[in-house]
């Protein structure tokens, strides 16, 4: 791994943390490849019984780089246009990944949690999270939807009147709001998280590890995120190609209110 994600095995607990704090943990494709290296490295341990999931600095993380979407060319050709469904499958892979690690994972947020950032945290089975983080799926705002489990994930946890009015309006909520409508199962005292993650982990390790492994199995898979996961992937598809899109992104990086025409 390139050091953007570091991992750290204490006893039972394997954490994994987003290395990237002068970026506010901001996602990139390395990133994303570290951090699947790192989800496979913790299935492989041995007597890991909890991973916890964190960001190193001031946030959990800032969402995708966007800086890393003028990349795309490069990494998929120049027609990557075409090749949107394969750009999300690949993305899909690590939140799927994480998912369906059978050990249970929780995702310590902190500062911010936006975007693809968030997308991740739902792909925990547990999120604990200080006062005061603010969550987001922004993806509405920049033209696109979110592609990576978010609209799944959310709507499965929140259901749909919320997950809608969360996702087309693309707004930031409190971590407050987020424990009350069940994105978030705990709070902590920002001095405390570490100590809260910790205690909850203790608990889980109580329990026996294949009995939790296989409930784990059960619940998720009385959901089908399958189904969900290739809408998401057949919407992106669409809206990639969008001016709306182009101005969105732009409108991102100049920090600067996008101007969307319906195009």
């Amino acid at each position: 791994m390139s050091g953007l994600v570091t991992t750290e095995q204490t006893g039972a607990i394997f954490r994994i943390t987003l290395n990237r704090p002068e970026k506010r943990n901001a996602i990139s494709w390395q990133v994303g490849q570290d951090l699947r290296a790192a989800i496979d490295q913790a299935a492989s341990a041995s007597g890991v019984r909890v991973v916890v999931l964190s960001g190193a600095g001031s946030v959990f993380s800032a969402g995708i780089d966007l800086g890393d979407l003028m990349d795309l060319p490069n990494r998929y050709g120049e027609h990557w246009l075409r090749q949107m469904r394969t750009i999300t499958d690949d993305w899909q892979a690590l939140t799927t990944r994480l998912e369906r690690l059978e050990i249970p994972t929780i995702a310590a947020l902190h500062g911010m949690c936006l975007g693809l950032g968030l997308e991740i945290a739902l792909a925990c089975d547990f999120r604990i999270a200080a006062q005061g983080t603010k969550l987001a799926l922004p993806e509405t705002r920049l033209g696109i939807v979110p592609d990576v489990g978010g609209t799944t994930r959310l709507t499965r946890l929140v259901g749909v009147g919320r997950a809608k009015e969360l996702i087309m309006t693309g707004r930031t909520f409190s971590a407050t709001d987020a424990e009350r409508w069940g994105v978030v199962n705990q709070l902590a005292d920002a001095d405390d998280l570490n100590t809260v993650v910790q205690a909850f982990a203790d608990e889980l390790i109580l329990a026996a590890p294949l009995a939790v492994g296989m409930a784990k199995r059960v619940i998720d898979g009385m959901f089908d995120v399958d189904r969900g996961l290739l809408l998401e992937g057949w919407a992106q598809s669409q809206l990639i190609r969008t001016a709306d899109f182009s101005e969105g992104v732009q409108a991102a990086i100049a920090r600067r209110a996008a101007e969307f025409k319906g195009e």
